[in-house]
C-alpha cells in the first residue's frame, strides 16, 4: 500500500510519496536513524505536488483551520487533484500520513481518504521538515525561514488577541501576589515587633496593629528621646490621645535595653520597608477590585472581589470557571479532601474556596452544606453571564445576591423566596430599561447637533451670498465701498417697507378671521335660539291636542 505524506509548510501545502519503505524498514528506530541521511531518505520519500499559499493572510487562515482540525476548500482541492481517486465500493490502495489526527478524521469523513498518524509517520514528516528546502528547487535560501518567522508571528498574534479591559490573567496574578503579600507582610511585621521589643518591649501590648506598630517604632526611634513635646505628633499617628500618653509613660519606665545608632537605623529601615509593603498591598487590593468589576462584575457583586478572583485563579480563567458545573465550583480548592474521602470512603467535603464567602458563615451549622450548594449554583450562573455576555452589568449579580439573602431568610425564618424565573425576568427588564435610558440620553444630543449643523449651514449660505455680492461692490475702490454702504441701507429700507404691508395684511387677516368667528358664533346662537323656540312650540301644540282629546 502506497503511503502519501501531507506536510503543511509556512509557504504552502506539499504532498510526498513514500515508496520502497521496506528498504529502511517499518521500525521507528530505523527510520529515525535514516532520516538524517538525505541520500538515503531522498530515495524513499519524493515530492509529488506543491501548492503555495497566495499571501500571508491566506497562510494564517490555513494554519488556523489546520490547528482547529478543519479541512479548507483549498486543501480538499489539492488532495483530490494529486491523490489517486477512490472508487466506490472498493478499498483504496493508498493512505495519507498526517501530523494532526484531528484533521485526519475530518478528511476521512468528507473525502473517504484513509488517514493515519503514528510514530512511523511522524518520523517521516520530521525528515521531510528537515530536508524540505532541498526538495523544492525554486526556493531561495532564507525564504523559508522568513515565511516561518512571519507566519509564527501572525499566528501567535492572532491567538493572543484579546479585549484589554477583560483580561483575567491580570486578576490571577493580582490575587496570587495579594496572598503572598499577606504572608510576607505578616512575617515581616512580626520580625519588626521581635526586633524592636529588645529596645521597647512595652509597646507590643499597647499597639496591636502591625502597620501601626511599624509606624510608631519608626517615629519613636530611641525611647530615651521620647518626651511630651512629641505627644501631638504621636497622637496623630496613633489616633488616640490616651494611648499616646500611655506610650510616653511606658517609654519613661521601660525595661528594654539600649540599642546602638546603627542598630536603630536598621530597625527604622526595616520598619519603613514593612510600611511600604502594606501600603502597596492596599493599592493592589484597590486594583484587584477595579479589575474584577471590569472582568466579572456579576460574580464580584454576588460573592465579593477576593473570593471571585480566587475562584477564577483556581479554575485557570473565567472561561474555565464558566464551563465548570456548580457541583465542581462548590468544591474548588478542596480537591485533596475530596480524593481522600473517596479513597477512605468517608464524607466528601461540602465546600472549598466558596467557604470564605460571608453567606456560608452566616448560615447555621445544619444549613452550611445547603447554602454552599445554592451559592455555587448562583456563582456558576453569574460567571457564565460575565463570560459570554456582550455588555457588562451588575444587575444580574445584585439580583442573585438578593436570592441568596432570601434563601438565608428561608432557612432561618421560613420566609418563602421568589422563583428564579421571576428574578431573572426583573433583571432583564432592569437591563433593558437602562439601555433605553442610555438611548434617550443620546438622542437629544444628536438632535442638538443636527440643529447646530443646520444653523451653521444657513450662516454659511448667508456668508456665501454676501461673499458673492461683495466683489461686485468693491471693484471701484473707496467710491465703490461708499456706494455699497448706501446700497445696503437702501436695501434694508426696501425690505422694511415690504415687510410692513405684509404684517398689516397679516393683521388684517387676523382681524377678519376674528370678526368672522364672532359672526359665526352669533349665527350659531341665533340658530340655537330658533331651534329652542320651535321645540317649545311643538311641545305646546302636543299639550293642546292632548287636552282636546281628554275633553
Amino acid at each position: 500500500m502506497a503511503l502519501y505524506l501531507l506536510y503543511e509548510a509556512a509557504s504552502g501545502y506539499s504532498l510526498f510519496l513514500a515508496h520502497g519503505i521496506d528498504e529502511i524498514g517499518q521500525n521507528t528506530d530505523a527510520v529515525r536513524s535514516s532520516v538524517s541521511d538525505l541520500n538515503r531518505f531522498g530515495k524513499v520519500v519524493q515530492l509529488t505536488a506543491f501548492h503555495p499559499f497566495e499571501s500571508a493572510l491566506d497562510a494564517l487562515n490555513q494554519c488556523n483551520s489546520i490547528s482547529e482540525g478543519v479541512m479548507t476548500d483549498e486543501l480538499r482541492n489539492f488532495l483530490e487533484i494529486n491523490l489517486p481517486k477512490v472508487k466506490e465500493g472498493k478499498k483504496p490502495k493508498f493512505s495519507l500520513g498526517l501530523a494532526e489526527p484531528k484533521i485526519g478524521s475530518h478528511i476521512f469523513e468528507s473525502t473517504k481518504i484513509p488517514c493515519q498518524s503514528n510514530d512511523f509517520v511522524l518520523e517521516l514528516i520530521r525528515g521531510v521538515r528537515l530536508h524540505f528546502d532541498r526538495f523544492i528547487k525554486d526556493l531561495k535560501p532564507g525564504d523559508l525561514e522568513k515565511a516561518q518567522l512571519g507566519l509564527g508571528h501572525s499566528y501567535s498574534r492572532a491567538k493572543v488577541k484579546f479585549n484589554v479591559n477583560r483580561v483575567d490573567n491580570m486578576v490571577i496574578q493580582a490575587i496570587f501576589l495579594l496572598d503572598t503579600l499577606d504572608k510576607d507582610v505578616n512575617s515581616f511585621s512580626m520580625r519588626v515587633r521581635e526586633w524592636y521589643s529588645w529596645h521597647f518591649p512595652e509597646l507590643v501590648k499597647i499597639v496591636n496593629d502591625n502597620y501601626l506598630y511599624a509606624k510608631v517604632s519608626k517615629f519613636i526611634e530611641d525611647k530615651s528621646t521620647l518626651s511630651e513635646d512629641k505627644l501631638p505628633e504621636l497622637t496623630d499617628i496613633v489616633g488616640d490621645e490616651d494611648k499616646a500618653k500611655e506610650i510616653v509613660e511606658a517609654a519613661k519606665a521601660s525595661m528594654g535595653q539600649d540599642l546602638s545608632p546603627i542598630d536603630l537605623i536598621n530597625v527604622q529601615q526595616f520598619a519603613q520597608r514593612v510600611m511600604d509593603l502594606s501600603e502597596y498591598r492596599k493599592r493592589l487590593y484597590d486594583y484587584l477590585v477595579t479589575k474584577m468589576n471590569d472582568i466579572a462584575p456579576n460574580l464580584a457583586s454576588l460573592i465579593g472581589e477576593v473570593v471571585g478572583a480566587r475562584l477564577i485563579s483556581h479554575a485557570g480563567s473565567l472561561t474555565n470557571l464558566a464551563k465548570c458545573p456548580s457541583s465542581t465550583l462548590q468544591i474548588l480548592g478542596a480537591e485533596k479532601a475530596l480524593f481522600r474521602a473517596l479513597k477512605t470512603r468517608g464524607n466528601t467535603p461540602k465546600y472549598g474556596l466558596i467557604f470564605h464567602s460571608s453567606f456560608i458563615g452566616r448560615a447555621s451549622a445544619r444549613n452550611k452544606g445547603r447554602m454552599a450548594r445554592y451559592l455555587a449554583n448562583k456563582c456558576s450562573i453569574a460567571s457564565r453571564i460575565d463570560c459570554f455576555a456582550d455588555s457588562s452589568t451588575t444587575v444580574f449579580g445584585e439580583k442573585l445576591r438578593e436570592q441568596v439573602e432570601e434563601r438565608l431568610d428561608f432557612y432561618d425564618k421560613g420566609v418563602a423566596p421568589r422563583k428564579n424565573i421571576d428574578v431573572m425576568k426583573s433583571a432583564i427588564e432592569n437591563t433593558q430599561s437602562k439601555d433605553t435610558e442610555m438611548e434617550t440620553e443620546e438622542v437629544p444630543t444628536e438632535a442638538s447637533g443636527k440643529k447646530s449643523k443646520k444653523k451653521k449651514s444657513k450662516a454659511a449660505a448667508n456668508g456665501d451670498d454676501m461673499g458673492v455680492d461683495e466683489p461686485a461692490e468693491t471693484t471701484n475702490g473707496d467710491a465703490g465701498e461708499g456706494k455699497s454702504e448706501k446700497k445696503k441701507k437702501k436695501d434694508k429700507r426696501k425690505l422694511d417697507q415690504e415687510d410692513q404691508p405684509m404684517e398689516d395684511a397679516n393683521n388684517g387677516h387676523v382681524e377678519e378671521d376674528g370678526a368672522a368667528k364672532q359672526k359665526k358664533k352669533k349665527k350659531s346662537k341665533h340658530e340655537n335660539g330658533e331651534d329652542l323656540q320651535a321645540a317649545s312650540d311643538v311641545k305646546k301644540k302636543k299639550k293642546k291636542s292632548r287636552s282636546e282629546d281628554t275633553d
